[in-house]
């Protein structure tokens, strides 16, 4: 990928989210720096020490099944992956530029870095907006209150009086 389409939102959409992180699979991000997904995970192995777990994880079985309907891999066990991927995320990527140490890995490091950064605003955004949202609610239903209260009171208005009722007994005075 070269960096005319490697838009922040092109590369958003590769990020998924695994064990509550924003992360990109290896494969992905080979594909970004422009390298075969072997020989980032060579360098990566090279350089562990460099890849804590909150920068860079293997996926279990699991985790990859769940991920396999996002993605177009082989099932066979001759084709696609042999193994499970990694999934790196915003720092993971960054170092991951760094070990492979390329021209084009560093370039492409920085729309990574953006595209993480659009991702992170854009979920900071849509928790203002559910935010408001929750409050709006809350401020119609107690207006809901209060015009139905004022409906009951304006019906209560509007209901025909209710007919007098004649005192029942003997009232002197009176011709029956």
């Amino acid at each position: 990928m070269n960096p005319a389409t490697a838009a922040p939102e092109a590369i958003s959409q590769r990020i998924l989210f695994v064990r509550g992180y924003k992360a990109m699979l290896d494969a992905e991000l080979a594909r970004l720096y422009g390298v075969p997904t072997k020989r980032l995970n060579e360098q990566v192995k090279r350089n562990r020490e460099r890849f804590p777990e909150e920068f860079m994880f293997q996926l279990t079985t699991e985790e990859f099944d769940d991920l396999r309907s996002q993605f177009a891999t082989s099932s066979s066990p001759h084709g696609g992956r042999r193994s499970l991927p990694y999934a790196f995320t915003e720092h993971g990527a960054i170092m991951a530029a760094t070990v492979l140490n390329s021209p084009k890995a560093i370039e492409m490091s920085v729309f990574v870095v953006r595209a993480f950064i659009r991702l992170r605003e854009t979920l900071a955004a849509h928790q203002d907006l559910a935010a408001k949202l929750e409050a709006l609610e809350r401020k119609v239903g107690s207006h809901d209150q209060a015009i139905a209260g004022l409906i009951d009171a304006i019906r209560q208005l509007m209901a025909p009086p209710e007919p007098k009722q004649r005192r029942i007994g003997f009232i002197t005075g009176e011709n029956g």
